[in-house]
């Protein structure tokens, strides 16, 4: 016969929960909830939840009558223990000396055991338990007290104050009090639609009675609402909504009742910047923008209702395009304000804003950035022809600079952009949207005459930011964007102000990726050596194998050429460790390196140091002996050869013909032979084995 079950509902009603805490606060329900009924046993079959900005709901399927019957057997003392001691199991246990259990400890010994039965709890009790346990730890990032009980800091916290609990077990309530909250089967639909109380009978008919009161419950099924509402209206229009999931599960987060609608701005406000347009109707009113058939910014945008106006949304939209026009007015005064004065009138301002107490102000930092990226290109590191063409942003045209420029011309253009790259801090725009730091000073760079390198080069300066963002590659941006980076590591460093653990106040180690990104991602020959310390450079040997490790590559042969010291040429090293993972997961690599670490093992037991050898024409070598010694000869040039000209397939291919020899010498000599000039003869092939190998990298570092 089935065991039978029934859902359970919970909703956590209360004022507007912040958007931006609804996905992680359903998700936490769940996971509390789900830990709590398997920690008291009580089975289920799954749990869904869902967030609105006025509720948290749960629903658990298939919840069984009562938690399973339980038994638990205790050992106590001996029964032939003092009377003191069996009664003190006894009050410990809640039994009688005739319920306990007699049983042969296998030594001859009679010792009490206590059998308790414990009946099952009846499902309603552990979830009112369950309930009270999830509302008291919930882990708001933000919460408050309220009404007179707040006086005590022993009152409830919630995100805001909660007003009601529904807690249903089929069409049973399940009876909870919280903070003079207590349950009941009563809820209220959409704030203007519905507000009345609306009665639910159970889980089954809660998402359909709500959505009958203008809330839709699922904040999936609001964001889908939105998402194709969206681009509809865009497209109705000739349109092409620009997607953003960010403010997707933002305007989900605020609604209960969403509807899309289209609205539109003056053409006029086109002038401006369209990431200033994009970002203003963004951050300040949640609006989506579209584009036009060609691509750019159209005076159009989509704001989403909560509420299914009589009027079908005119009035809404009315008011929305006022907001905007007010709001957008402020950035085109903003913009045209900031373009009065160049942005070497504004570098004096950075002298007054501190970069950090230890490192001085910003001014002090733009000086070295300066003389860094100068000397980037002065040092050939940084050259027309190991930098291409920049992807498009801003407005501008791609730039490269052609091959025929000059050093000194480059270097020029690099250290004037360096100097301007953070003029546009102390303006107007980025005061306001601080996120258009380097993008307003590029716009800025390019309207007063700047060379078209230069802005861009102050335009993408802080790139690339993250995963996934663009890497520079026209040539003075590279200069830049590569010298404010480290100068932010080694700056900080030099004082001590590293990053410990998960502590990286500075975003040290996302500069370091980003530097690593320019390097590789222009082929830059960089000897680090000549810019960081040791410790820096170890930072960059971490920062390299966390950044290769998702295109799978071994963090252990990144230490394997690392180990060998003087390697700081990223580029190099990188194809040093490409090279030697695919040797090492070939056959012939496999066993070469247990041959390597058979020989490095002899050696390291044998204490063995290199000393005088008696002449060879006086020792009759075994034949695998004379063999590996012939290979040897021949495979030590070739490798070596094949290292210094950056040739690592070929190096690797000179030690894999080691490969056999090797392994007929382990298995025809005795290297560890009772004649001392043998043993001496034959470790010195040892060593030379080990040598040939690490000098293309550390294999005593390769796991395997």
């Amino acid at each position: 016969m089935t065991a039978v079950t029934e859902d359970f509902l919970l909703e956590l009603r209360s004022e507007e929960i912040p958007a931006r805490m609804q996905e992680k606060a359903r998700a936490d329900l769940a996971a509390l909830f789900e830990a709590r009924l398997n920690a008291l046993n009580l089975p289920f079959e799954s749990i869904e939840s869902y967030a609105t900005p006025r509720r948290l709901a749960l629903i658990v399927r298939g919840v069984a009558a009562m938690t399973a019957a339980a038994s638990e057997e205790r050992k106590g003392p001996r029964a032939d223990a003092p009377a003191q001691a069996i009664e003190g199991f006894l009050r410990s246990t809640g039994l009688s000396r005739e319920q306990l259990v007699e049983r042969d400890d296998g030594k001859g010994n009679k010792v009490l055991f206590a059998v308790i039965d414990r009946p099952g709890i009846v499902a309603g009790s552990v979830l009112a338990s369950a309930i009270t346990s999830a509302i008291t730890a919930f882990p708001w990032p933000k919460s408050m007290r309220w009404g007179a009980a707040s006086s005590s800091t022993e009152s409830l916290r919630w995100v805001r104050p909660l007003q009601g609990i529904i807690a249903l077990l089929g069409d049973k309530l399940v009876p909870v009090e919280i903070a003079g909250v207590k349950s009941a089967s009563v809820t209220v639909g959409h704030r203007f639609h519905h507000p009345g109380g609306i009665t639910i009978g159970s889980a089954a008919d809660y998402i359909e009675k709500l959505r009958a009161c203008h809330v839709i419950v699922d904040g999936a099924e609001r964001r889908n609402i939105i998402a194709l509402g969206a681009k509809m209206a865009a497209q109705k229009a000739g349109l092409t909504l620009i997607e953003d999931e960010g403010l997707l599960y933002e305007n989900a987060g605020l609604t209960e009742w969403p509807m899309p609608l289209l609205g539109s701005f003056d053409e006029a406000f086109l002038d401006v910047p369209p990431e200033v347009i994009q970002l203003t109707a963004r951050v300040n009113q949640k609006y989506f923008v579209c584009r036009d058939n060609a691509g750019k910014l159209a005076n159009a945008f989509v704001c989403v209702a909560n509420i299914d106006a009589a009027d079908g949304g005119e009035k809404i939209v009315e008011g929305n395009q006022k907001v905007l026009a007010a709001r957008l007015s402020d950035a085109r005064f903003f913009y045209e304000t900031d373009l009065k004065t160049r942005l070497e009138d504004l570098t004096p301002k950075l002298e007054k804003i501190v970069f950090h107490e230890k490192l001085g102000t910003v001014a002090d930092k733009v000086d070295r950035v300066a003389k860094l990226a100068r000397w980037l290109v002065e040092s050939n590191i940084v050259t027309p022809a190991k930098a291409g063409v920049s992807g498009d942003g801003a407005g501008q045209e791609p730039h490269e600079i052609p091959a025929s420029a000059g050093m000194t011309e480059l270097a020029d253009m690099a250290e004037r952009a360096a100097r301007l790259a953070k003029a546009d801090l102390v303006t107007g725009m980025v005061g306001e949207f601080p996120e258009l730091q380097g993008l307003m000073g590029g716009y800025y760079a390019a309207a007063q005459g700047e060379p078209a390198a230069v802005a861009e080069a102050i335009r993408d300066h802080y790139k690339p930011v993250g995963q996934g963002d663009d890497v520079p590659t026209a040539p003075v941006t590279v200069a830049v964007a590569l010298a404010d980076k480290l100068d932010s590591i080694t700056a900080f460093f030099g004082v001590d102000l590293k990053p410990s653990g998960s502590k990286d106040p500075f975003a040290l180690r996302r500069s370091a990726l980003g530097v690593i990104a320019l390097i590789l991602d222009n082929g830059l020959r960089f000897p680090l050596t000549k810019s960081v310390s040791k410790d820096v450079l170890d930072f960059f040997a971490d920062r390299l194998k966390v950044q290769q490790k998702e295109a799978g590559v071994r963090h252990d042969l990144i230490d394997a050429v690392f180990a060998l010291g003087g390697e700081d040429d990223l580029v190099r090293l990188l194809a040093r460790v490409k090279a030697l993972q695919s040797f090492v997961t070939s056959e012939d690599g496999r066993n070469l390196l247990a041959g390597y670490k058979r020989a490095a093992n002899i050696l390291k037991k044998e204490s063995w140091a290199p000393g005088e050898v008696a002449d060879n024409e006086i020792y009759e070598a075994e034949p695998a002996e004379a063999a590996l010694r012939e290979a040897l000869d021949a495979a030590e040039p070739k490798a070596e050869a094949a290292v210094e000209a950056e040739d690592y397939e070929a190096a690797m291919a000179a030690l894999a013909s080691l490969r056999a020899p090797i392994d007929k010498f382990f298995d025809d000599v005795t290297v560890v032979d009772p004649d001392e000039f043998k043993r001496e003869m034959r470790l010195s092939l040892l060593a030379r084995i080990r040598d040939a190998v690490n000098n293309v990298a550390d294999f005593s570092k390769i796991e395997g």
